[in-house]
């Protein structure tokens, strides 16, 4: 009997949460191209779709009516508002994959966490990203330069708000070294993958290389 085939294991739901320029998006790509195993969540959103931007890749548009009556039936496994426009988790293409036994990134805040930890708190694993101190996380967000000056002041001034929910998380990672803090998530996901809770047919299994009836 060969055990790697037939045991099997539900997939996970991992977030990824951190102040801007900690650098969770770029440990996200990185995980995302070396694991095949690992999706990006999709959400949907009822804001119009910008040039390029493809249905179920992308996002999932839909308009307020149908946004509002997924949140009602409970078929969203996070939602928020961003401004003017409305953003969620659908709850089912999530679902259709863990037990399927593909793992789901999540790429949301502390708040999308803490909806994401009501709602599926079994499949989920939480890591807080955080810089190695505030004067590198400054210099990492003028670096990008992607923000004006009155954008980095308001991030920095954020920071530390988002931080303080660091005990919310399973894990911490102090990101560095880009490579390495990667290499520390994939341990974190190579880890969690082999916990007994998330193998199928574990009892049978075992019964079975045992010689039980």
């Amino acid at each position: 009997m060969n055990a790697s085939v037939s045991l099997k294991r539900r997939g996970l739901m991992i977030v990824l949460s951190s102040p801007s320029g900690a650098g969770k998006s770029t440990i996200s790509r990185a995980l995302m191209e070396r694991d095949g195993n690992l999706t990006m969540s999709v959400s949907a959103t009822t804001r119009a779709p910008r040039p390029g931007e493809k249905e179920g890749k992308d996002y999932y548009f839909v308009d307020k009516s149908a946004f509002d009556t997924m949140v009602a039936e409970g078929k969203m496994l996070e939602h928020a508002q961003v401004f003017d426009n409305f953003y969620g988790t659908p709850k089912e293409p999530v679902e259709e994959a863990l037990s399927q036994g593909r793992d789901v990134m999540f790429d949301v805040d502390w708040q999308g966490t803490q909806q994401l930890s009501e709602n599926a708190s079994k499949d989920l694993v939480r890591v807080f990203i955080l810089p190695p101190s505030m004067d590198e996380l400054e210099r990492r967000l003028y670096s990008r330069a992607q923000d004006s000056e009155e954008v980095v002041r308001k991030r920095m001034a954020e920071a530390a708000s988002e931080m303080s929910h660091y005990p919310e998380y399973d894990y911490i990672v102090v990101n560095v070294d880009i490579e390495e803090s990667v290499s520390q998530v994939s341990a974190i996901l190579s880890a969690e993958r082999l916990k007994t809770e998330r193998l199928i047919g574990r009892h049978e299994f075992i019964a079975a290389i045992c010689g039980d009836d």
